[in-house]
């Protein structure tokens, strides 16, 4: 009976794989060609000295067709993984890598066709996620029932809430990657068509204004799930100290920001430093906390 469990559970996962590795093959379409757009403005720009208005642009186009391919293509696995579990991809770390993929696209993909100024941003932006595409190839997509805690209106709220902020703070370090980057030898000559720093840095903490209120309307919502499902609003869990205390450091990093005046190279490590903390209170909290509130965004 076990055997015959698993060699339905089996062909249930070829509904949804198949769509899930033809994403990420999308996505990683768009970030070599968003590495090989930049490469050829360095190539250009050391053996002309200056390029046309458009050639710098000219892969840009692409890279937005890979990744809204790759948004579409998970669009499809989620809907047949949901269709044939009967909940959403929000239980098993699998789910929750495999949605997280397709918000980060999507959000990285709006912000990309509607703010040109940080479409450089993709070099450093896109490879990023590979870190997760990375994990959730290296995963068993097995099957988890929803728990009973789940069945909550306010589950949706905290979660997509969630997903916004992570996103925003990606396209925060993006920018912030691109500062830094510029800064080098090896990497100016990439850069050179990118507005100042001054600039970019300016538009990475609008990003990261967003990521903090999203943030902030995250723990609210979650405060509200975890006072249905548990009886308390808050109970200092691993989860949820690393969480608040992640909202305190973007919290300060945006003070510093805007009170001091922190050199712009110093505010690209602070966001970096705000999303690689976010990284691992999100995916590396749930391994060793034992608090029933464990899961990622």
């Amino acid at each position: 009976m076990n055997e015959a469990t698993s060699v339905l559970s089996v062909m249930g996962y070829a509904t949804e794989l198949p769509w899930l590795w033809a994403g990420l093959t999308a996505y990683v379409l768009a970030t070599l060609i968003a590495v090989m757009g930049m490469m050829r403005i360095r190539i250009g720009a050391t053996t002309v000295g200056t390029m046309t208005q458009a050639s710098p642009r000219a892969h840009e186009k692409f890279v937005l067709l890979m990744v809204v391919l790759g948004v579409a293509l998970l669009t499809v696995a989620i809907a047949e993984r949901w269709m044939r579990l009967g909940h959403g991809p929000f239980v098993n770390l699998f789910e929750l890598l495999m949605s997280q993929l397709w918000s980060l696209g999507l959000v990285f993909a709006v912000v990309y066709w509607r703010v040109p100024l940080l479409r450089p941003s993709a070099v450093v932006a896109l490879p990023m996620m590979w870190v997760l595409g990375g994990w959730v190839l290296a995963l068993q997509p097995v099957d988890t029932a929803l728990p009973p805690t789940y069945h909550n209106d306010w589950l949706w709220a905290h979660v997509g809430l969630g997903k916004f902020f992570l996103a925003f703070c990606l396209v925060g370090t993006g920018l912030a990657g691109v500062i830094l980057l510029r800064n080098t030898q090896r990497f100016a000559a990439w850069f050179r068509h990118v507005p100042a720093d001054a600039v970019l840095d300016a538009l990475a903490w609008r990003f990261m204004l967003l990521a903090f209120i999203f943030h902030s309307l995250m723990l609210t919502a979650g405060a509200v799930w975890a006072q249905d499902a548990w009886g308390r609003y808050w109970a200092w869990d691993a989860l949820e100290t690393s969480s608040f205390l992640n909202w305190l450091m973007l919290g300060a990093s945006i003070h510093a920001r805007l009170t001091y005046r922190i050199p712009i190279r110093v505010g690209a490590i602070a966001i970096i430093g705000v999303f690689v903390f976010a990284f691992i209170t999100y995916f590396g909290t749930p391994f060793y906390s034992t608090a029933a509130h464990k899961g990622v965004i």
